[in-house]
Formats: structure tokens, sequence, C-alpha cells
């Protein structure tokens, strides 16, 4: 069974977005493996990612679940330097630990370690984050490589450990030590020499972005927060009634 998850979590862009309804992209690996979700809830993998997700586990290859979120072009996060008060909130809901900052300190984005997951946004209490199209026209696994994917995970994997988060893997169901089919087996096999593949290639790119770490600083000024909302929403209303 652990091969088989395995397989099944190397066909997954490793946003760790959790638009697929859990936690990261191993649980839904997990769930998928164990029968208790469908393969086409993740939108960043798009169609080709329930394609791949199909030839590993023999199901049908269904049109991806629009209430997950719609295959769109991969993003990346940048902050508006001009509106950022530092509060740290998107460095804590980063979940590959691609923004660098400190409280009252501007932070700013790694793009090569951002994986466009929009978990910053809703935490931003000003509005200065944006998403800027990294991919052109390509969509799903067309915008993203398994070298990234591997880095994406990685980093992910380091910011649990940064976390005491480092086993936050369910218990495995009765049927974890059933064997796999011989075309199961195959494919999860196909799947984790693809997945190795891409270890080399993003070693180093992910050593190079990985070794800034920061801190969670204290609790934000809340005094700050509010009046650089209210700032804002004069800006805006003052543009409006121009227009």
């Amino acid at each position: 069974m652990a091969v088989f998850i395995g397989a099944i979590d190397a066909a997954l862009p490793q946003t760790q977005c959790t638009r697929c309804g859990y936690p990261d992209c191993h649980h839904y690996a997990q769930a998928i493996a164990q029968g208790q979700a469908p393969i086409n809830q993740c939108p960043p993998g798009g169609q080709e990612g329930v394609v791949r997700l199909a030839a590993i586990t023999g199901q049908a290859a269904l049109p991806l679940n629009p209430d997950n979120g719609l295959e769109a072009v991969r993003t990346v996060a940048r902050i508006d330097e001009n509106w950022c008060i530092g509060c740290t909130l998107c460095i804590k809901a980063c979940p590959t630990d691609a923004i660098l900052g400190a409280n009252k300190r501007m932070h700013t984005v790694i793009p090569e370690a951002c994986t466009g997951c929009e978990l910053c946004l809703p935490v931003c209490p000003v509005d200065c984050i944006v998403l800027d199209n990294a991919s052109g026209e390509a969509t799903g696994w067309a915008a993203w490589s398994p070298a990234q994917a591997q880095q994406a995970r990685l980093r992910y994997q380091k910011h649990q450990q940064r976390l005491g988060h480092a086993d936050r893997t369910p218990a495995p169901s009765p049927t974890a030590d059933a064997p796999l089919s011989p075309r199961i087996a195959s494919a999860a096999i196909s799947a984790q020499a693809a997945q190795a593949a891409a270890v080399s290639a993003a070693a180093a790119q992910n050593n190079a972005a990985s070794k800034a770490t920061v801190a969670a600083p204290a609790a934000a000024d809340k005094k700050a927060i509010l009046a650089a909302i209210l700032a804002k929403a004069q800006q805006q209303q003052g543009g409006n009634r121009s227009s």
C-alpha cells in the first residue's frame, strides 16, 4: 500500500493548496488509495492529473470536479510592498515557507518556492498580495514540472518538520497490507521512477532557496493593521468617486 500511495502522491503537483478537501497532497493520495476519495478533485493537476491518477488506480478518468476549482494557469504570489504592514500572517499560512519577512518588516515572496496555493490571500488583512501568471497559457501539468513538484514536496516536508508535524499521516486502513495487482504495481513503480528522476533536478534549487528560515514573530500590531485597512479603504473609495 505504501508504494501505491507513493505512486498516487507522485501524480499530484504538490501545491499543498487543500482544494481537494484534504490538508495536503499526501493525505489526498492516501484517501484515493483507500477508496475514500475520487481522483478528480485536484484543480492544479488539471485533467491531465486525473488521467494520470486513472492510469495508476484503474478508475475512470472523470472530468475535473468544478466544486474543487477549475483548471487554470500556474500562478505565483507577489506582495505589494506599498501596502504590506509586516503582520506575518501570510508567512504562517505558506505551506512551503516561500515568504520571507519579520514582524513589522517588509515581506517578500520567493517566486521559485511559491506553489500558487493561494493560502496567503485570505489571511492578508490589507489585501496586498496578488497572483501573477507564471505559465502563460499552459495549465495543469503542462504548467508544472515533476522537478517543481518534487521541490514543493521537499519544502513542505521541511515546513512540517519545523512546526513539529513531521508525521501527520493517519493510521493505515485494514487493507494497508493487501497485495497490489500487477497492473497497479507496474503503474506505481513507473510513477515512483519518474518521481526519483525529478529529485536530483529539484535538490539543487531547493537547497539554495530553503536556506532562509524565518521565525514566526509575535502577534501583529492591531492598530497598524486597522490603520492600514482604513487607509486602503479610503483610497479605494476616493478612486470610486473620481471614476
